[in-house]
């Protein structure tokens, strides 16, 4: 493809920047906050690294403490949990689909108190309750369900939850 053509696709032409300009702007870039390897590399891809040389590059960080996948899965887990109120099913997936280590997961996902957990689960199950406009009380009840399936919360617990308000709405 030639420059006119990629100027016309609307592809830019990758500028290659030196090595030490790379580490610079990677180093800042996982200090801006915390970064697991997979997205580390793929912005190296962006950078224009050469692909044999981002493992040092990526161990260099490692070394100096730029990145750490146990530090990153555990603020993960807070962020995902306190924000945005996901269950442990929705953020053990994300964590996978960033390449994260299983026993990583399981030690970053203990960090979530079972109490806290229960709370934030009949919380959401309640508001959602409220803001569902069904006069038939089977469907009302599997939305509710849904609603909580797809924020990642156990089958298990939804169910008891659940049936605990629809029973007693207090």
């Amino acid at each position: 493809m030639s420059l006119a053509e990629k100027e016309n696709s609307g592809q830019v032409p990758k500028k290659k920047i030196s090595l030490s300009k790379t580490k610079d702007r990677i180093a800042a870039y996982c200090a801006y906050q915390e970064r697991c390897i997979s997205e580390v590399r793929t912005k190296l891809e962006e950078l224009g690294l050469d692909p044999s040389q981002m493992d040092p590059m990526v161990g260099k960080l490692i070394e100096e403490g730029f990145l750490n996948e146990e530090r990153y899965a555990e603020a993960f887990v807070r962020g995902r949990f306190s924000v945005k109120k996901w269950g442990k099913i929705r953020i053990r997936q994300e964590l996978k689909m960033r390449e994260i280590p299983e026993d990583t997961i399981v030690r970053a996902l203990k960090l979530i108190d079972g109490d806290d957990y229960l709370s934030v689960l009949r919380y959401l199950a309640e508001r959602k309750l409220k803001l569902t406009e069904d006069a038939n009380p089977l469907k009302r009840k599997a939305k509710v369900q849904r609603f909580l399936l797809f924020r990642g919360f156990e089958n298990d617990l939804i169910r008891d939850v659940v049936e605990q308000l629809m029973k007693d709405p207090s």
